[in-house]
This record gives structure tokens, C-alpha cells and sequence, in this order.
């Protein structure tokens, strides 16, 4: 493992009998693929013993924005109702593309669960290796959870703004290159090409490897050529604040303490007609 962030399927075998764990499954379907419905994806085979966190159901949808964070309280209510309990050893999984995970994990440990961890490999790994599988739902008990959230980890577009301009906080947006740059259309209608005015470029699927962080020595050099300081405050930005939060979990690995999240994201810049834009 490449950080202890992350556990591996055979030591998630060897407890799997422990009470003291409990998996989540935070599969989610990437931007051009919402035809998917996960859920049924989820009831055909998931992780034996493991709840389906529905990103975008967990997500606030008084705002027309994507996958906007929902209030701490009724984040807290989903959680009690799934049984997710805060106390536990939470370990979330995706797909296997290390897409989604990353923002369960960002949600649950800004919630106040202090022992989150990613199955390495995901949901593809475990089947390569011809591991059980279970149908249906997983109906647990009502749990306690009660949500103890940070509002300081997140970042609006003011505090995005402020930023961009007077240079208070390094801009990392997770983006494809090409979209970055504003070489083609953003997958999401309406929105503009480019990127925010100084913002530095980590596209997420450069920091992953067959569903986990790449090695530290190489995140390292990877944020280090893209000219980020991991010893400033860095906002991570994206589409719509999914995989913003691989990069803050590469920062966090590599020892970043000063990492918040710009949950609107490009959907909330691009879509407005009065903020600056760059292209390459």
C-alpha cells in the first residue's frame, strides 16, 4: 500500500468477522455515464455485509449544482438510517478507478468518522481475485451518527475568487488536461472551457494505479512538476468536487495539512458570466 489510507482485500478477508468494521459501497457513475443506474448496479453483487452510499443521493439538491454537499444534519439522519455507524472502521470501495471512493472518504472523515480506509483496488480488485460477492440490499439497524462537521474544509466561490486574485491559496484543479486547457467541451452542457485564472493542473488519473495512489515518491514528483507547495494552502477544484477529492487525498498522504475543497467547482466557475477564465 502506498499509504495507510488505504487496506487490501486480504487484510479485509482476515477480518472479516471483526463487528468492528463495516463496508460502504460508493460506487457512482462518472459525468456521461448517469444513464447507469448504480443502485441496481450495487444489488447485483457488492462486498458481503457492505451499504450502498449513494453519493448523489447524499447530495444537496436544493441547488441546481452537482453533488453539492448536503447540511451536516441531514447528512448525519442518511447515516443513521443506512446504520453507518461513526464510531467504526469504515472502509469504502468504487468500481476500482479510485473515482468515487475518495469523496466518501472526504465526506465520512469531515463528518467526524475518524477511522476511514479505501479498499485498495476496488470492486475490480476483489473480483480478480474471484472473492465472494453478495446480492440484494444490506438492511441494517438504525446506528448513532452524529455529524461533526468542519464548514472550514470546504471553500465558495468568493473564497475562490479571493484566491485567484490575490494569490492567498494555490488553485489545484483535478480536470483533464484537455479540459483544463480549453481544448474541448466540458462533458457537462453549458459551461465554459478553461480553468480558473492561476490555477495549477493535477488531472486525478495521473495520481492512481490500478485502483490506489501511485507511490508516494511519485505523487511527489508529480505535484512538484505541476509547481504545487505542499507546504501553502492548496483549494482543490474539479467538474463538480468528486475527483477534487483524490487530489486532497494525494496531499494528504503526502503530509499537506492545509487542503480544502471548492465544492462548486468548475460547474459553479464556468457556468457564471461574470468571473475571469484561462486556457492554455
Amino acid at each position: 500500500m502506498s499509504t495507510s489510507f488505504f487496506v487490501a482485500a486480504d487484510w479485509l478477508i482476515e477480518h472479516s468477522d471483526d463487528p468492528e468494521i463495516q463496508l460502504i459501497d460508493a460506487r457512482m457513475a462518472p459525468v456521461g455515464q448517469e444513464h447507469r443506474d448504480m443502485r441496481a448496479e450495487y444489488r447485483a453483487g457488492h462486498l458481503p455485509g457492505a451499504v450502498f452510499f449513494d453519493i448523489e443521493a447524499l447530495s444537496d439538491h436544493t441547488t441546481p449544482l452537482p453533488h453539492m454537499l448536503t447540511r451536516p444534519e441531514a447528512f448525519a439522519v442518511a447515516m443513521r438510517e443506512l446504520g453507518i455507524n461513526q464510531d467504526k472502521h469504515l472502509v469504502v470501495y468504487d468500481e476500482g478507478n479510485l473515482f468515487s471512493a475518495p469523496r466518501a472518504w472526504w465526506m465520512l472523515r469531515n463528518h467526524g468518522v475518524e477511522n476511514v480506509s479505501i479498499l485498495a483496488g476496488g470492486l475490480a480488485g476483489w473480483q480478480r481475485d474471484a472473492l465472494p460477492l453478495q446480492k440484494g440490499d444490506v438492511p441494517l439497524p438504525e446506528s448513532d451518527f452524529n455529524a461533526n462537521f468542519d464548514p472550514h474544509v470546504v471553500k465558495k466561490l468568493t473564497d475562490v475568487l479571493l484566491a485567484s486574485h490575490e494569490g492567498t491559496a494555490q488553485i489545484v484543479d483535478a480536470r483533464p488536461a484537455p479540459r483544463f486547457n480549453g481544448e474541448v467541451d466540458e462533458p457537462r452542457a453549458g459551461l465554459k472551457r478553461g480553468h480558473i485564472p492561476g490555477a495549477l493542473n493535477v488531472p486525478w488519473v495521473d495520481l492512481v494505479v490500478e485502483g490506489e495512489l501511485k507511490t508516494t515518491d511519485e505523487l511527489a514528483a508529480i505535484f512538484r512538476r505541476q509547481g504545487v507547495d505542499l507546504h501553502k494552502p492548496i483549494i482543490a477544484s474539479c467538474g463538480s468536487g468528486v475527483t477534487a477529492s483524490v487530489v486532497i487525498l494525494a496531499l494528504e498522504t503526502l503530509g499537506a495539512s492545509n487542503v480544502t475543497l471548492y465544492d462548486g467547482s468548475w460547474s459553479e466557475w464556468g457556468a457564471r458570466d461574470d468571473l475571469p477564465i484561462e486556457t492554455a
